[in-house]
């Protein structure tokens, strides 16, 4: 058979099938597992704001961004382009960024301005008011009754004083029950304060707290025994010897400051507070 002249030629193609999808095959694994990982980081963080306190998070947040100086040394050396640190005690502390006291009082429960000066005298105060604390709790090795007695005090050191609170339990009130006479207990926190008092000479101011009464009474003493209790608190503490002229300020503030405010009506909130005014 005659081949024609103008036929065709026959063209094969070969393809060649790779398996797997190629290069881009795993491409979208890398995508979704980034996205995977930014969806767990995100719920993470969603439910550690719903887990921590107010105060974890701001621990969290200055762990991140400190604004309490790590170190108070001076950076660099002597001469030209010596610098200082930004932790030093005359930059960053000065510039109202930073705290220079060892224990800085956290804003929520700061009670007045400071009165430190320039010339280092609140760093001074500061030591005295630490020195008074571990005064009054050392006390605890003198009797096992003491011992009890000082698991109902409290100290903070606050920009307007150390604060020394007194508190009542379920087992161990401060008052009788009813009235405003003072427990025994209460009598001997009195002089074993004022005897810690008496190192110094600052100001002492004395406040009332009570719990709260039930919604149904219809006179409200709360007002009238947190004054009362604040006033026999500040008589004990002249009984034991404190000058009435040291006294500066006796107040009661009802039942508006609870130490448990989950439950305003706790025996917890039954406290009394002296404070060692700073200078």
């Amino acid at each position: 058979m005659s081949v024609q002249a103008n036929a065709r030629p026959i063209i094969i193609k070969r393809k060649k099938v790779i398996g797997g999808g190629g290069h881009h095959g795993g491409a979208w694994k890398v995508a979704y597992a980034d996205f995977v990982t930014a969806m767990m980081a995100f719920f993470m963080l969603m439910w550690l704001l719903n887990a921590t306190t107010e105060q974890q998070r701001k621990g969290l947040s200055d762990y991140f961004s400190p604004t309490i100086p790590i170190s108070r040394t001076s950076g660099g050396g002597e001469g030209n382009f010596g610098g200082d640190s930004v932790f030093s005690e005359d930059t960053l502390p000065q510039n109202g960024i930073g705290a220079s006291a060892d224990r800085p009082t956290e804003s929520n429960k700061s009670r007045g301005a400071s009165g430190m000066s320039e010339d280092g005298a609140g760093e001074a105060q500061d030591e005295v008011f630490t020195s008074l604390e571990a005064l009054l709790t050392g006390h605890g090795g003198e009797s096992q009754v003491m011992e009890n007695e000082l698991r109902h005090i409290t100290t903070q050191l606050t920009d307007e004083g150390l604060i020394i609170e007194i508190f009542a339990t379920q087992d161990s009130r401060l008052f009788l029950p009813g009235t405003n006479t003072p427990t025994g207990m209460l009598r001997g926190l009195a002089d074993l304060i004022a005897d810690t008092a008496r190192t110094v000479s600052n100001g002492i101011a004395v406040s009332g707290h009570v719990a709260a009464q039930p919604v149904v009474l219809a006179n409200n003493q709360t007002w009238d025994r947190s004054a009362d209790q604040a006033t026999i608190m500040r008589l004990l503490l002249e009984e034991s010897g404190i000058s009435p002229n040291r006294i500066k300020r006796v107040t009661g503030h009802a039942d508006r400051e609870p130490a448990a405010a989950r439950n305003p009506m706790a025996i917890r909130n039954n406290r009394l507070e002296i404070i060692l005014l700073r200078e």
